[in-house]
């Protein structure tokens, strides 16, 4: 049977019509006058034709069904059906395409590892749209609510995970699991008599001193015997240097490790999740502007744009300042994207959105590295940082319970940290402190910080008391 034109058929004068239901015609017939090859007596119409070139395969049609995610607008259910579409055309060629349903339908994790190509910067991109390959299967089948890689950790048996950078990358969601949040130990805090609440509180050093400021991790000198940690986390996870220490064995504020007290009877305090994780305040300079963000979502974006700010968002671009001077506009305008800051697992990380650097000062993240708890840290464009553990304060404040009141209540400088856009501040800058930075924010960790009030209220009165003659 040969093939002939449509167009060749209408010169020869060949009433072309098919019924039609939808309307284009008077008699309820449409004309066909599009050219197309049709086989001989078999005139194939336009609609029938889109309807064989948008056919789905079984599989993927199976592979749809078993998607946990919600969608909130028809786009992102047509982006996660070619994302769909994509895997299974990668599987086709190595044959895991079963391997994949099988996965997913029997939600083994002993099933074998479904890989794709790694790309030069590890992410995927489906429709003009870029994102972690394991991140956006793991969120299409398994964990809905997936925010960011941090929150996923690899099984034992996985050959081929993302943080092994292999050239391979396994995209099985079952070979990935959420990272969940280790619950706290209670801090056994000494019973005092009723009434002995302190009515004053320590003053504590100032992180504004010029000459506690260091720009950076890179500046500082380390033992010969330790490896210095990077001074900032890649976007995929993996440290720019040498890996530092894990160990959570911190000491105590003022260098000196707690020793046990004398067996006395102590009351657990128990670490309480807030409804808001964190409340973040914008300051221009030493002037602070609009109102305080409070943050419930476990991820959210602090940009320089113009959107009203919702639940997980806090725009910059719309706060007004009478006094803003012409150096804070400009930096204002390079904000961009900001910063992204996450809460998972009892961590905080901030990721760089920005194409201009942030600068960090955390002394949580300080202590850990043992650096000064003055150092500014700065972060890259496309570049994170783990700035706030929930373990690593836990065990800080065990050992300065011992250690008196004082001691605990030094840690209350640990629950805040200060975040600067495009400028820097530190020894080796122009700007000695962050007052002095066009554009800068304030974040106050509200679960760390109530935890310490109600130690501290059990504690009592400190040991070095206040009157109108000291």
């Amino acid at each position: 049977t040969k093939l002939i034109l449509l167009d060749s058929l209408l010169q020869e004068r060949r009433s072309c019509t098919t019924p039609w239901s939808g309307g284009g015609s008077q008699d309820g017939r449409r004309v066909m006058e599009e050219p197309m090859y049709v086989e001989p007596n078999c005139i194939v119409d336009t609609y029938q034709t889109k309807l064989m070139l948008s056919f789905t395969p079984p599989i993927v049609k199976r592979l749809l069904g078993w998607r946990k995610t919600e969608f909130k607008s028809e786009l992102e259910e047509k982006w996660s059906e070619k994302a769909v579409k994509s895997l299974v055309k990668k599987l086709k060629k190595n044959g895991t395409v079963e391997e994949l349903e099988k996965a997913i339908t029997t939600q083994d994790a002993t099933t074998r590892c479904i890989t794709i190509a790694r790309s030069l910067d590890g992410r995927l991109q489906v429709s003009q749209k870029k994102g972690l390959p394991h991140v956006i299967y793991c969120r299409l089948w398994r964990y809905p609510e997936l925010s960011s890689h941090h929150e996923l950790k690899p099984v034992e048996n996985c050959e081929f995970a993302f943080h092994l950078r292999k050239e391979e990358v396994c995209v099985n969601p079952y070979h990935y699991t959420k990272v969940d949040q280790p619950p706290l130990p209670p801090v056994l805090v000494p019973k005092h008599p009723p009434g002995e609440v302190p009515a004053t509180r320590p003053e504590l050093l100032s992180l504004d001193d010029p000459g506690f400021c260091l720009s950076s991790p890179e500046s500082l000198t380390f033992p010969m015997n330790e490896t210095p940690p990077p001074g900032y986390m890649t976007d995929d996870g993996e440290g720019i240097g040498s890996p530092g220490s894990t160990n959570s064995d911190f000491s105590s504020p003022g260098g000196v490790r707690g020793t046990p007290s004398p067996s006395v009877e102590a009351e657990p305090v128990m670490y309480c999740e807030p409804a808001f994780w964190c409340s973040i305040s914008y300051y221009e300079q030493n002037a602070r502007v609009g109102e305080t963000f409070h943050a419930s979502q476990p991820s959210i974006t602090v940009d320089g744009f113009t959107d009203p700010s919702n639940a997980d968002r806090f725009c910059l671009g719309l706060l007004s300042n009478i006094n803003r001077n012409t150096v804070v506009e400009q930096t204002r305008r390079h904000i961009g994207k900001g910063v992204r800051l996450y809460y998972l697992g009892g961590e905080v990380f901030a990721e760089c959105l920005s194409e201009s650097a942030i600068f960090v000062q955390s002394p949580n993240c300080n202590q850990r590295y043992g650096w000064h708890p003055a150092t500014v840290c700065k972060i890259p464009p496309g570049c994170n940082l783990k700035i706030f553990n929930n373990q690593e304060f836990a065990s800080l404040l065990s050992q300065s319970v011992n250690q008196g009141f004082e001691a605990v209540y030094t840690l209350t400088r640990m629950c805040t940290i200060r975040m600067s856009f495009v400028k820097g501040w530190g020894a080796e800058y122009r700007r000695q402190t962050v007052t002095s930075t066009p554009c800068w924010i304030e974040l106050h960790l509200n679960g760390p910080l109530q935890w310490l009030d109600r130690v501290l209220t059990q504690m009592g009165s400190p040991a070095l008391r206040c009157s109108s003659m000291s």
